[in-house]
């Protein structure tokens, strides 16, 4: 990245977090803990030095062009020269939508200005590395929280600054709530901790269910040795399968073992599968696609979310998703070999997940065990959790339930942003 001049070397890595099972107490960590929720969406360092503004990746890439109406308006709310970690998110009504966000990294300049224009991203702040002529690693968290929220005081909307409280019982009613609202879980983060590029220095809870999933295919792993993932599917109302994503990270030994325990559902060829019509449309040979199927875009014919997948789906929480082929290929996965084998669907599994998006597992799941005592047929959407709704205003707006006690750190919103002079 050339052109800006500022206390710190940009890109960098953010400082990440490593899950953990419970909210963790201020005693776990020397000087405390703050919590925050935890956002679903891209993370995003912003790097401004007076006109220049740059937005990087958690991969160090830059991400500038695809957002040009949220670089503007971090241009007219952020300080003049700083450098903000953050989290870009798009909004779908009340809520997150994670889908909507990942159609944003297209590589047409024109489809970039229509989106920009239908789906408006957000930033949401929660450290600051730099201002003005000072660089803030070696600050801790606390210090920089403080030195955050002083110089976004009056930001204004796509920019926000994240909630944050100290209090632990209410980090549990926030992980509780604003899953309805499209949110991760909580992140807790040491207040005395300075800040880490590309370690795991903070912690994170996620949420963890499980479910009955039908195998119906498999992915050969990418070694060569073995089943590296196994093709998950839900029945909806109709009686039709749909993909709902996979489960890997299955130890050497037991991927051998998998494949000998799946060889006799093996199938030599896709008719007779619920996924059938998938697999010929995927061959350049076979037939043309209907209608139905035209009007879906690459990145809804890709296989989850969890492989970097794009969108599309009911766009109810918790419904099934379009019709979805799992091996085709989009923007997102390049030229990565998503080729499955079918297996007759006759095998349940009991996999953990996190959370849904658009009728899919937003993350890999985790195969728990077989289910032997299951019916196929009985596997449906009906047996997922649904969150009860909370509006992200209720996260973001003035009365977010924050302690009522003054804490250092929270937001807020009377001071307009410096200029860019």
């Amino acid at each position: 990245m050339t052109g800006l001049n500022l206390p710190v070397r940009v890109p960098l890595k953010p400082m990440l977090a490593k899950a953990v099972s419970g909210i963790p107490q201020p005693a776990d960590a020397a000087g405390g803990l703050a919590y925050e929720p935890k956002w679903d969406g891209f993370r995003c360092i912003v790097s401004r030095d007076g006109g220049g503004i740059e937005l990087s990746s958690r991969g160090e890439r830059p991400l500038t062009r695809y957002f040009p109406e949220l670089a503007a308006a971090l241009l007219r709310e952020l300080p003049a020269r700083c450098v903000v970690d953050g989290e870009i998110v798009i909004r779908n009504g009340p809520r997150l939508d994670f889908d909507a966000l990942t159609e944003r990294i297209h590589p047409a300049a024109s489809r970039i200005k229509q989106l920009a224009a239908r789906t408006p991203a957000s930033f949401i702040a929660f450290d600051l590395l730099a201002l003005d002529d000072e660089a803030l690693l070696t600050q801790p968290f606390g210090k920089r929280r403080e030195m955050l929220t002083e110089a976004l005081r009056g930001c204004c909307p796509p920019v926000h600054v994240t909630p944050l409280t100290l209090s632990p019982e209410l980090a549990a009613r926030w992980f509780e709530v604003f899953e309805g609202a499209g949110l991760d879980g909580v992140v807790a983060k040491p207040l005395a901790g300075d800040y880490q590029p590309g370690k795991r220095a903070m912690f994170k809870i996620k949420h963890e269910r499980t479910a009955d999933c039908v195998v119906a295919g498999f992915r050969w792993h990418k070694s060569g040795d073995g089943v590296g993932s196994l093709l998950l599917g839900l029945y909806d109302d109709g009686g039709r399968l749909h993909h709902v994503g996979v489960a890997s990270s299955f130890p050497a030994k037991y991927r051998m073992q998998l494949t000998d325990e799946l060889q006799p559902l093996r199938m030599t060829a896709v008719t007779g599968h619920p996924w059938a019509d998938w697999a010929e449309w995927a061959d350049p040979g076979g037939p043309p696609a209907t209608p139905a199927e035209q009007a879906v875009t690459p990145a809804e014919q890709a296989a989850t979310p969890a492989e970097q997948a794009g969108s599309g789906g009911s766009g109810e929480p918790g419904g099934p998703p379009i019709a979805r082929m799992p091996g085709g290929q989009s923007r997102w996965t390049g030229t990565r070999d998503l080729s499955w084998e079918p297996l007759r669907p006759e095998l349940v599994a009991e996999v953990a997940y996190d959370h849904l998006q658009s009728g899919r597992f937003r993350h890999t799941g985790q195969f728990r065990r077989w289910r032997p005592d299951r019916d196929p047929a009985s596997c449906t959407f009906s047996q997922l959790e649904e969150p009860a709704a909370c509006d992200l205003d209720y996260i973001l707006g003035d009365h977010h339930p924050q302690e009522e006690s003054a804490e250092p750190g929270s937001p807020r919103r009377h001071r307009r942003p410096q200029s860019t002079g």
